[in-house]
């Protein structure tokens, strides 16, 4: 009864029922709120119960202060939600798979009402029943798989913020609060989400639409496996087609051309008898003419033209020149052999020199390539420097020595052309032909162009003829010593050494601090081109 309960306590007391309404609960509307309290208010007011003559106890410690706090709590739409969330009579209980399995409508139908009420949108699907359409089967999941609920639990906040003694207090507490109500909540959709998903696994529905979805995909497979027998039959059939109608046109096409050759053949052999009889003719009629000759000497050599025009003129021809030796006079015969011996000789000197002409234009060409085979690849005075420069720097012995040196070449010229490793050892054994004058001639071009590029050269390399140039700059070769002491002295010294490059010279006797340097420039050099070139040469090999 309402004397029994403890003001202390009111917070774990049931609003509704201390104001009346455990039958309407969170149903009830303000209007009838406010109704029940006024008619408690009436009955245990303190002025009423003293004014009936019973004793009251002072302030906050009567009975009559639960019932304030019921309206107080259930008046405000805030606070009445929060006291919601926690209805003690609510039932959160989820059906177990076994449960929902025998009958899945009558024991997750009423779970899904009764947690409808926290939804935040207001139209909620149904369970609906086992004739229940694909669409809405979906519809319903999707819904409850994305369940949006305004359920917390504010209302079990441990400690009243109010009551802190000064801010920080105040601040702790409220930061234990928000993490006892987002491990509530959190707790809660888990609650939810093992609803839906035991529901899911116990749907008769869901079981039928996964066995029709998996009869649909087989009977579209043995569908298209069906089409795909006849596509491929149909089409070998086109092919055996096409195979016969192929066969049938090659041997008709090769009987008409064998009927063609034939043909041609006959043609061929009454073309040749025919010009063997107008031949016959020709020598018949010149023999009868004495060759148009006074001597013997006159008609050898008149015989041999007329071999000539044998050799020479065609069919149409020679019936043409016959006809005139069968018909005409000796000088208008002897005229008639005359002008075709003329013709004939001097399509042979025509012939002559276009032969004498292309072989000169041949032999021009290969001097112009340099014999090496590469006609349509020049070699500017760049190039040669570098293929000098390239064969100096990848000795005898270096693997895939040429392929590395067209690389190098590929790589560093400016000429855009490229080279094959057949085209570098040609120029190369051409170079080792060259007389000494061609060679002096090469490196005084390359000379020339130093000392275009570099204008600021002492005087005195300018001014040097291009032999002690190149002496200048080709010093004493390193000996196998005195590379091993530079190798160890620059192991020794570091980069972080003081005087790093005296010491490394000092250890290398005979050699400058200059000389050590620029040694070390020109391995490093080495190294980097060798390293690059043999990359590109292995990974064409790779390809």
């Amino acid at each position: 009864s309402l004397r029994t309960l403890d003001p202390k306590e009111w917070k774990n007391q049931d609003h509704y029922a201390v104001l009346g309404l455990p039958h309407l609960r969170y149903n009830a509307t303000q209007k009838q709120i406010k109704a029940a309290h006024k008619a408690i208010v009436l009955k245990h007011h303190p002025d009423k119960r003293k004014a009936a003559g019973e004793q009251i106890v002072e302030g906050d410690n009567d009975y009559f202060t639960c019932i304030t706090k019921a309206i107080e709590i259930l008046s405000d739409p805030v606070k009445r939600r929060a006291f919601d969330s926690v209805d003690p009579t609510f039932d959160n209980m989820v059906p177990s798979k076994s449960e929902g399995k025998e009958n899945f409508f009558e024991v997750f139908g009423p779970v899904f009402e009764r947690n409808a009420r926290w939804s935040s949108k207001k139209h909620v699907p149904k369970l609906g029943m086992l004739e229940s359409t694909f669409e809405e089967v979906d519809n319903f999941y999707s819904f409850w798989y994305n369940f949006d609920s305004w359920r917390e639990f504010s209302y079990l906040d441990e400690e009243e913020k109010e009551k802190a003694e000064c801010r920080d207090e105040r601040r702790w507490i409220e930061k234990q609060n928000r993490a006892s109500r987002a491990q509530r909540k959190k707790e809660e959709m888990n609650r939810i989400r093992t609803l839906v998903d035991t529901a899911y696994s116990c749907d008769p529905r869901i079981k039928k639409f996964k066995e029709e979805e998996k009869a649909r995909k087989e009977s579209e497979k043995k569908a298209k496996a069906d089409a795909k027998k006849r596509e491929q039959e149909e089409r070998e059939k086109a092919r055996q087609a096409e195979l016969q109608a192929a066969r049938l046109a090659k041997e008709k096409e090769e009987e008409e051309a064998r009927q063609a050759a034939l043909q041609a053949k006959k043609e061929k052999d009454i073309q040749k008898k025919a010009i063997k009889k107008e031949r016959q003719k020709l020598r018949t009629s010149c023999k009868n003419w004495n060759y148009f000759a006074d001597n013997e000497v006159d008609s050898v050599k008149m015989m041999e033209e007329v071999e000539k025009l044998c050799d020479r003129l065609e069919l149409t021809s020679l019936q043409s020149l016959n006809e005139v030796l069968m018909s005409g006079s000796k000088e208008e015969s002897k005229a008639a052999v005359e002008k075709q011996v003329e013709e004939v000789n001097v399509a042979l000197q025509r012939e002559r020199e276009a032969e004498v002409q292309a072989q000169q234009a041949s032999r021009v060409s290969e001097q112009a390539s340099g014999g090496g085979g590469s006609g349509a690849k020049g070699w500017s005075q760049d190039d040669l420097q570098l293929l000098i420069k390239a064969v100096n720097l990848f000795p005898a012995g270096t693997n895939a020595r040429w392929e590395v040196i067209a690389n190098y070449m590929n790589i560093h010229s400016t000429s855009g052309t490229k080279r094959t490793a057949k085209d570098v050892i040609n120029k190369a054994k051409n170079l080792q032909k060259l007389d000494p004058n061609q060679k002096d001639e090469i490196n005084k071009k390359a000379f020339e162009k130093f000392k275009k590029e570099h204008t600021c050269v002492p005087p005195s390399i300018d001014n040097a003829t291009p032999s002690e140039r190149f002496e200048k700059n080709n010093p004493v070769p390193w000996t196998t010593e005195e590379q091993k002491l530079l190798e160890q002295a620059l192991k020794t010294y570091p980069v972080s050494t003081p005087e790093r490059w005296e010491k490394i010279a000092a250890a290398v006797p005979g050699r400058s601090k200059k000389d050590c340097m620029k040694r070390y420039k020109e391995l490093v050099e080495m190294v980097k081109a060798k390293k690059a070139a043999q990359e590109q040469v292995s990974g064409k090999s790779k390809k």
